[in-house]
């Protein structure tokens, strides 16, 4: 056998395998000589069909069988230890395998097209310090934290009079079109010109409008009327509700039941404690957000410090015909820039990785999963008679091998574990700023 790498340009090569009879006969042989004692023919007892008729009806197509498995395990072999840094899939050429003679050559050859990255190195102590933020959570915060709360929780009334900000439920007509439907209107989003028709109203009155003129926008007038979005223009003239209710939302008294609605039975028992926790957990969550950040702004650097090269049209013609249609080239244009992005810093992460020897145990595959499950059930603490319970869903989770799941959650697993080498190699210049600041921040990131 003989394979040989010739390079096109910087990113593109073409790798050729020969292969003689040596290569491929004694595994022909094997196959011929196991499908001899597994093929039923009729005239033959079970086992005993002798290896030329076996040779004259499937000799061709296992001939065929076998030189593709060894070209598929060579040309891997050939991309692994070589250490190629290959982008998409080597991809045959076909013109050229179709002029094989299979009937009478005893001498193969076989051409793949392959599109590599340029050589690259990575030097995490030349990456310039990358800004990370502390948020100052302030009691302007904590207060209108709660306060959304409290609209969260609210509790419902239903006055006999309607005020602004009410919702009034009927049922909505149009006599012109026999349009009829139950509806809720919400008065917020009624426009101020027109709110003094929905205010000051009783069950069972009637309240006439113009359906295009009343309402804020589009999304407004398809709750309403029950419609699509994209068909809300074609409505016109005026509709009537009939009046059958009217709910009020009230903001929900700091008590002890809502601090137990809000964290959960148990878990305050006064507003000073309540007002600890839930900062905690505006600060936790601010705490991922920088964290977010914080991660895409390493990427950034990395992509920014490493210059590494790709074949485009090779990956774009890759992309088309792997996706069989279900992209069209325009499609893949506008999104190649993310797709780019994205390989690049795979391949600048599984160069980290190998040179630190960075490697994803099942253990860890298996307690990420756990932790996804508890978090996705809301189960806390170390509770014994709940973890039989999370192990056998997180290993089922593991086994759905139609959904791919143990491929994705390594590749989530080995992610943050080269993130975290990374973070641990390179400077940061910490900053602590306001809300505001961090989230003009995290909108132009």
């Amino acid at each position: 056998m003989e394979v040989l790498l010739e390079k096109n340009s910087p990113t593109l090569a073409s790798l050729k395998v020969k292969l003689t009879k040596e290569d491929y006969q004694p595994k022909v042989d094997k196959t011929i000589k196991d499908y001899s004692k597994r093929v039923n023919l009729k005239g033959f007892r079970p086992g005993k069909v002798p290896s030329h008729v076996i040779q004259r009806m499937y000799g061709k197509s296992i001939l065929v069988d076998e030189v593709n498995n060894i070209l598929s395990k060579t040309v891997s072999s050939y991309i692994r230890d070589n250490k190629l840094q290959v982008v998409g899939d080597p991809i045959p050429d076909r013109e050229k395998a179709e002029l094989v003679d299979w009937d009478k050559a005893d001498e193969f050859e076989f051409s793949y097209d392959l599109g590599v990255a340029t050589d690259f190195e990575v030097n995490l102590s030349e990456i310039p310090a990358i800004k990370r933020y502390t948020i100052n959570v302030d009691d302007n915060e904590l207060n209108k934290t709660i306060d959304g709360l409290k609209d969260r929780f609210a509790e419902s009334t239903h006055p006999e009079v309607s005020e602004a900000g009410d919702m009034i439920f009927g049922e909505l007509k149009q006599e012109s079109s026999d349009f009829t439907t139950k509806s809720a209107i919400p008065t917020k989003q009624v426009k101020e010109e027109v709110l003094s028709k929905f205010v000051g109203i009783k069950k069972d009155d009637v309240i006439t409008f113009d359906i295009q003129n009343t309402f804020t926008d589009e999304a407004a007038i398809a709750h309403v009327t029950g419609k699509k979005k994209e068909d809300v223009a074609e409505l016109s003239g005026e509709f009537s509700l009939v009046v059958s209710d009217i709910t009020r939302s009230a903001p929900a008294e700091v008590n002890q039941d809502f601090f137990d609605k809000v964290l959960g039975p148990g878990q305050v028992e006064n507003e000073e404690q309540f007002n600890e926790k839930v900062l905690d957990i505006i600060k936790g969550n601010y705490e991922r957000e920088t964290e977010a950040l914080l991660r895409r702004d390493i990427e950034q650097a990395l992509l920014d410090a490493i210059s590494i090269e790709v074949p485009e049209e090779f990956l774009k013609d890759w992309l088309e015909r792997t996706n069989e249609g279900k992209f069209t080239r325009e499609q893949i244009d506008e999104q190649f820039n993310d797709f780019q992005k994205s390989l690049k810093l795979s391949l600048i992460k599984n160069k980290i990785a190998d040179a630190e020897s960075i490697k994803v145990e099942y253990p860890e595959i298996l307690e990420f999963t756990r932790e996804m499950v508890r978090g996705q059930f809301g189960i806390y603490g170390d509770d014994e008679n709940m973890k039989e319970t999370i192990d056998r869903v997180a290993q089922g989770y593991l086994a759905d091998k139609e959904r791919d799941n143990y491929t994705s959650i390594f590749n989530q697993v080995f992610d943050e574990k080269v993130i975290g080498f990374i973070r641990s190699q390179v400077s940061t210049d910490e900053q602590t700023i306001e809300v505001g600041e961090f989230e003009a921040i995290a909108k132009g990131a």
